[in-house]
């Protein structure tokens, strides 16, 4: 089962993220439904501000629907949430919890994301059971209140080439630039605020596959 969810990060595919605090006024749930229609299948529930019983209460709403779309749910940082709502797995950044605590805690059918910035960092997820890696920030980036320095293709190009699980690129990627990020190995690509902060998000995520779609493993097919 884990395996098959994971064949949407293996091939050009776009990774979508909740950002309310730039939704344009719009709430999560209402977003992320857009999102679902327009043909996503890749959520993370992402929400740092709201109380352990907003999220509670939002990420049943959000795993209700991605179970609509067969779509997948990742809940950020929150293990116990994950398995609260029966979400698909976890994302954890460097700063959470280690790699085997979170298996041991989820099991083997929950997928374990992991944000890295460095190739040490890569290896280390990698040897310790990562799921897959969310590389970046790509380019820089205002999603966040401290933002780590944007790492550059480089890193992508080499970790796509050597690490076996799939490679998610994040960071300041938008329509303009994804060329140039598929072209450097990218394949499952992920984006905050160039979708969530779209007024027409249909619209947005049609352009956004129409560049995915031209690409095969890194390399433009047309």
């Amino acid at each position: 089962m884990k395996d098959k969810k994971l064949a949407y990060f293996k091939n050009p595919n776009l990774y979508c993220i909740t950002a309310e605090n730039i939704s344009l006024g719009r709430k999560n749930v209402e977003v992320v439904k857009m999102i679902l229609d327009a043909g996503v299948r890749i959520i993370q529930y992402r929400e740092k501000k709201k109380s352990l019983r907003e999220k509670y209460e939002e990420a049943l709403i959000l795993r209700k629907l991605t179970y609509e779309y067969d779509a997948i749910l990742i809940i950020n940082d929150h293990l116990d949430l994950c398995k609260m709502v029966e979400g698909d797995g976890v994302h954890l950044g460097q700063d959470d919890y280690p790699i085997p605590i979170a298996r041991s805690f989820l099991g083997e059918d929950y997928i374990i994301g992991v944000t890295v910035h460095n190739i040490e960092q890569i290896i280390k997820a990698y040897k310790e059971g990562a799921d897959y890696l969310g590389l970046g920030p790509i380019f820089e980036s205002y999603t966040k209140e401290n933002p780590h320095p944007p790492i550059g293709l480089e890193i992508l190009n080499w970790a796509t080439s050597h690490i076996k699980i799939p490679i998610v690129a994040i960071g300041g990627i938008k329509e303009s630039n994804l060329p140039l990020v598929l072209k450097n190995g990218g394949k499952c690509v992920a984006m905050v605020s160039e979708i969530v902060s779209s007024e027409n998000i249909k619209e947005k995520i049609k352009k956004i596959f129409k560049i995915l779609e031209g690409y095969s493993y890194g390399k433009n097919d047309t």
